[in-house]
């Protein structure tokens, strides 16, 4: 009978640790897609904007309505330096995620590698009993035919 892997708890934490450390990238990665998505439509948004100020301001715009697409803008060029800022967190994170899953995980093999090498030495010892026991019984059959 084969012993259990001693360190079969151990590889089951790892296991879970990079179950977690999967899951967390994943939050992280949509995170960054959320965000870059976001500044996108921001400067989408700026560039069409822009578009209508110049088509309004070819019309003639009165200073009011100029001054009021001006500070529009640049309330979108400050909303778009935020979300800037903001990719470039969610970047480093999710850099930072990775390194974490991809830490997890070369533990996660290093713990699985054991156990396969507990397979393979425990699958070695159950074959050299099982020789052992056919040789002890072909030994005392010899014994007992000669009797």
């Amino acid at each position: 009978m084969p012993r259990p892997f001693s360190l079969q708890t151990v590889l089951e934490l790892m296991q879970s640790r990079s179950d977690e450390a999967t899951q967390h990238l994943a939050r992280l990665i949509a995170s960054e897609r959320d965000a870059t998505n976001k500044l996108s439509m921001l400067q989408q948004y700026r560039d069409e904007y822009t578009e209508r100020f110049q088509k309004a301001a070819q019309d003639g715009l009165r200073q009011a309505a100029w001054h009021n697409y001006y500070e529009f803008l640049n309330r979108l060029d400050e909303a778009i330096q935020q979300q800037t800022a903001e990719v470039s967190q969610q970047q480093t994170q999710t850099a930072a995620g990775q390194a974490n899953w991809q830490q997890q995980r070369a533990r996660l093999q290093a713990f699985d590698a054991l156990r396969e090498r507990h397979r393979a030495d425990e699958a070695r010892r159950e074959v050299r009993q099982e020789q052992k026991a056919q040789d002890e019984f072909a030994a005392r059959r010899k014994d007992d035919d000669h009797d």
